[in-house]
This record gives C-alpha cells, sequence and structure tokens, in this order.
C-alpha cells in the first residue's frame, strides 16, 4: 500500500510495508548512522519517499524501511529531507580551505564538493609560476607542481568538503606562453595540450575557460578548441566564463557552441547572466539560442548564483591591454600619465570590443568588497563612486590608483543584472548553482572584507526563497539540479545521488525553514535550516552545530588512471 501527501507542491510517497527492502523484513542489520523517516529526495528528480537511509563506513548501505535496524548514531528525520550533498559547481576556496579546512561558509548550505579551476587552476605549475604565485594568492608559497598534486595536498592537510577541479584553460597558456598576448605556435599548442592530458589523467573533469580576464583573453578560439579536444580525449567537459556577458553574449554564445562542435565535448556556461543593462531583455534571445543547440545534439549545461549582483575584481572595468603582462606590468602602465589619460577615457566607454562592467552600470553600481591593503579595508562596502567622491577623483582614476595601492585587482561586486534574468535561469532544466566565492568562517580576520552574500546563501536561498516561497520549481527539482545533474555532467562515479553503494555524502534539512541569511548588507551570517551535513558518512554538521571534521577526499573525473 502507499499514500500520497503534498509538500511545496510536491507529491511525498509513503510505502508501506508491501514494498519495504528486504533487508527490513529478514535481518536486523546494523550501520554506523541510521537515518529513519525522513523524506528522501534521491537526487535524480524522482518523487520522494518516506523511508530510512543505513550508513556504514563511507557509503550508503541500505535504502528504503529498515524498521529491525539498529545503529551507533540513529537520527530521527521525521518531517525533514533527506537529500544528496549540493555540488558547487564554481568554488574558489583554493587557498582560503589551506588557511582553514572547515569550510564553514559551504557546508552550512550543504555543499558537500567544491569544484575548482574557473579560467585558473593551482596546477600545473612551471618554476616561473611558482615564483609569481604569491602576488596573486596573498602571499602563500605553492607546496605542490601539478593539479594532481595540490587536490591531494588539500585532503591530506584535512578540508570538510570534498574536492575537484577542472584544469583552467588560462594555466597551461602562462605555463608555456607567460602573460602576454601572444599565440602559440604548433609546437607550443601541442606543449599545451598535453599539459591538459596531464591533468585529466591525474583526474581533472576537465579543461574550463574564463574569457574576460587577461591573459585568458589573449586565446583565440582555435586555442580553446585544441585544449578542449585534449579534455575530451578523457571524456572530460569544457566550462567556461563567456568572453562577453553583455553587448556581445550572442557572439561569444557562439564561440561556445563552436567550441563543443569542433571539440565533440559536452560544455557548461558559467553563472549565466546577462551583466548588461540595457541587453536584459535579450535574456530570452539567449536561452531560445541554447535550446536550439541542445536540439542539435549539443551537450550545452549551465550554473548560476540566484542574485541579481556578481562579484569580480576591478580588473572588470579596465581593458584587456593595459592587464597583459601580469600584475607588475599593468601597475607600472597605470603610473604612466599618458597611459592613465588614454585608459580612463577608455574605462568611460560602453565598448563593442570588451565588457565594461564600469560603463554598462556606472560607479555606483560598483561596491568595494575585498581589500589585500589593511590602510584600504575600511573601504570595504562602500562604493566606486563613493571612494572617489572622498578622493575628490573620476571613478577612472580612483579604480587605478586602488588597484596600484592594493597591488591586487581589488575585490568589487556589480549591480548590473536582473532579478527578472535570475527567475528565469533558475526555472531551466539544464541550470545547476555555484556560488562562485570563497570558502570562509565568519570569524576573525575574514570579516574584514565585505562579501558577496552568495558566498554565504547561494543553496539555501535556491530552496527557501525560490522552491518555498516563489514556487519557480518543486524541492525535489532543486535538488536534482545541485546533486545529480552537476554529478552527471561531471561524469562523477558514485556522488550526486542517494543510492546504496554510493558515497555518504547526505544532508538532513528542514525544508519548512531553510533559507539564507547573508545580505548584500549584511554579508557575514550562515544560512538556517541544514540540521545534518554527512561526508564520507562522517557528520561535519550534527544537530545544527558544525563538528569540526575534517573528511573531505579528492573527487577525480572519468580520465583518472586510478580508477579501477
Amino acid at each position: 500500500m502507499r499514500q500520497l501527501t503534498k509538500l511545496f507542491g510536491t507529491t511525498v510517497i509513503f510505502f508501506g510495508l508491501t514494498v519495504c527492502n528486504a533487508l527490513s523484513r529478514e535481518t536486523s542489520p546494523h550501520f554506523d548512522t541510521l537515518i529513519r523517516g525522513g523524506i528522501i529526495y534521491d537526487g535524480a528528480g524522482n518523487a520522494p519517499f518516506v523511508g530510512d537511509l543505513g550508513i556504514t563506513d563511507d557509503r550508503i548501505t541500505a535504502l528504503g524501511a529498515l524498521q529491525n535496524a539498529t545503529a551507533d548514531t540513529v537520527i530521527d528525520a521525521q518531517g525533514k529531507a533527506v537529500s544528496p550533498g549540493f555540488i558547487n559547481m564554481i568554488g574558489w576556496g583554493v587557498t582560503s580551505l589551506i588557511i582553514d579546512g572547515r569550510g564553514l561558509s559551504d557546508i552550512t548550505q550543504g555543499i558537500t564538493l567544491e569544484v575548482f579551476g574557473e579560467g585558473n587552476s593551482m596546477g600545473p605549475l612551471s618554476p616561473a609560476m611558482k615564483k609569481e604565485f604569491p602576488k596573486y594568492w596573498g602571499g602563500l608559497i605553492p607546496e605542490w607542481t601539478s593539479l594532481g598534486e595540490y587536490l591531494e595536498f588539500l585532503e591530506n592537510k584535512g578540508v570538510a568538503p570534498n574536492v575537484a577541479s577542472f584544469i583552467g584553460a588560462t594555466t597551461p597558456r602562462i605555463h608555456v606562453l607567460g602573460q602576454d598576448d601572444v599565440d602559440p605556435s604548433p609546437e607550443q599548442m601541442q606543449r599545451m595540450q598535453e599539459l591538459v592530458r596531464e591533468a585529466m589523467r591525474e583526474g581533472a573533469v576537465g579543461v574550463a575557460s574564463s574569457l574576460i580576464y587577461t591573459p585568458a583573453s589573449f586565446a583565440e578560439t582555435e586555442e580553446l578548441i585544441a585544449l578542449a579536444k585534449a579534455a575530451s580525449e578523457y571524456g572530460g567537459i569544457y566550462a567556461s566564463h563567456l568572453r562577453n556577458e553583455g553587448k556581445q553574449i550572442f557572439s561569444a554564445l557562439e564561440e561556445l557552441l563552436t567550441i563543443a562542435r569542433e571539440a565533440e565535448i559536452p560544455a557548461e556556461i558559467y553563472h549565466i547572466k546577462i551583466a548588461h543593462p540595457p541587453s536584459w531583455d535579450r535574456f530570452d534571445a539567449v536561452l531560445a539560442r541554447i535550446e536550439a543547440a541542445r536540439a542539435e545534439g549539443l551537450k550545452i549545461t549551465a550554473d548560476m548564483y540566484p542574485y541579481p549582483a556578481g562579484s569580480t575584481g576591478l580588473d572588470a572595468v579596465m581593458p584587456a591591454w593595459v592587464k597583459a603582462g601580469g600584475i607588475d606590468a599593468w601597475i607600472a602602465r597605470m603610473q604612466d600619465p599618458d597611459t592613465r589619460q588614454t585608459l580612463a577615457q577608455q574605462m568611460r566607454e560602453d565598448s563593442d570590443d570588451w565588457d565594461n562592467r564600469l560603463a554598462s552600470g556606472g560607479a555606483e553600481t560598483v561596491m568595494l568588497v575585498e581589500f589585500q591593503n589593511p590602510k584600504l579595508k575600511h573601504l570595504a562596502g562602500k562604493t566606486l563612486a563613493e571612494v572617489a567622491l572622498m578622493r575628490k577623483q573620476s571613478p577612472e582614476e580612483t579604480a587605478m590608483d586602488l588597484v596600484i595601492e592594493d597591488r591586487t585587482r581589488v575585490g568589487a561586486m556589480y549591480f548590473n543584472q536582473s532579478e527578472d534574468v535570475v527567475r528565469k535561469a533558475i526555472q531551466q532544466p539544464w541550470v545547476s548553482f555555484c556560488t562562485d566565492a570563497v570558502t570562509i568562517a565568519a570569524e576573525g580576520d575574514a570579516l574584514l572584507n565585505h562579501r558577496h552574500p552568495r558566498t554565504y546563501g547561494t543553496f539555501p536561498r535556491v530552496l527557501g526563497h525560490y522552491v518555498r516561497e516563489l514556487n519557480l520549481l518543486t524541492l525535489e527539482q532543486a535538488i536534482y539540479r545541485a546533486s545529480g545533474l552537476p554529478a552527471t555532467n561531471l561524469s562523477l562515479r558514485n556522488r550526486g545521488f542517494l543510492r546504496e553503494g554510493y558515497f555518504a555524502d547526505i544532508l538532513v534539512f528542514d525544508p519548512e525553514t531553510i533559507i539564507d541569511q547573508a545580505t548584500f548588507q549584511r554579508p557575514h551570517q550562515y544560512a538556517v535550516g541544514m540540521e545534518h551535513v554527512f561526508i564520507n558518512g562522517i557528520a561535519v554538521i550534527a544537530n545544527s552545530v558544525p563538528t569540526g571534521a575534517t573528511p573531505g577526499r579528492v573527487v577525480r573525473g572519468p580520465g583518472w588512471t586510478g580508477w579501477q
């Protein structure tokens, strides 16, 4: 027999004894952990059912009605959702997890897997890249060389979430060509391809580009096709921050589709959006073009963060030529009076040639959020327009001087997106989710910098605001797109679903209370409603309290040579 009920538009199936797992009828199994009576969402988008789940060591070992079972730890999950852990398609905890492996901003959201590598990856590093590394990563000296060594370094150090990575397309470019605007020779292109192959054999999930930044923007389409072909040989995926998310979004989208078609590789659009107010009304046409490509047979997917503002550096308000050669060359150019004048004029133009995040929205839409220089940290949370007024400068001059004084690209938020676009994107069945943020704790020095609220709130905001409050998608749809969909896109083994034999990355949360609390004004606030989080069978959150456990492991892609 079975009984049906409704929860936020979701049909929940209550299975009776006639469909119990045979294990529960014939034996009295014992588990390390038994989750009893929860509403089980399998991660595949199927209708949820009320049942039990048993964990032994790091795996799900039983799923169904387990009335006779015993366990070292029993969790009463009646009325609570039980789901696979969430997969963060763009995480930037690459160095913050080295400093603090607890990953509190992520695990409190239910994130059990961080996927790195948007454009830049932590390996492979040449000797020159190792020497330059501290300039770009807060003074950190790398203790690894290859991407595989970096991931194993994290696991051995101890981190709460699982970790995976793309090889960034920019990384082999810098490795072979440096930071300048040059094209590879055939021999250099072969070397770059072999670096991709090596990373794929080490477990990278694919190759990823981030084409608004230098030196990534110097790569021509043919270079990206060649790198994607190397990843495709190992079953990988190509992912990209499009070359333009504004006026030229259609040409940028066509470039991604061309790469997917020519390299015969699935392709993911990073944080799909339109970051250009005059172009917001073109999003329906963007969706239609993607649907046409999918109908053609191309495997095109995307991810998103559920907020109408983005976050990147002040490099996004300057053209590529001034940033060529790396941070030192960039700063030197901005200290030349003639160059400053030329640069300021170009920063005021809503160009067709590059994605200018300043001219498209104005200085009042740019909020400064992160500085390395202690003398500048008091400016975090102020807009570029406000700081320009304080300094009695133009916004363009202020942006230049802040980069010079901080010797970083300076973190900023850009309020140049549309809530209407967010709501349309969140309803697409091929869109998963990301924080596109560092992994931190809301304590200590982290509070000295402002943050985008997605750092703490992405996944609970989807579940609480867009599912429960706005009914834009069902809970099982949202969970599928936070777990099963990205796991499938990345060809992950035994992750992303609640199935016997799969790794026990499991969430227990209250669907009636889960919600984000971080705001643009007060970002350092954890989400609420996540009651239990298991990663590889170990509780990292128990009864809504982080345990401090660090059971995270390297999750490898399909080309890893260690697969049996």
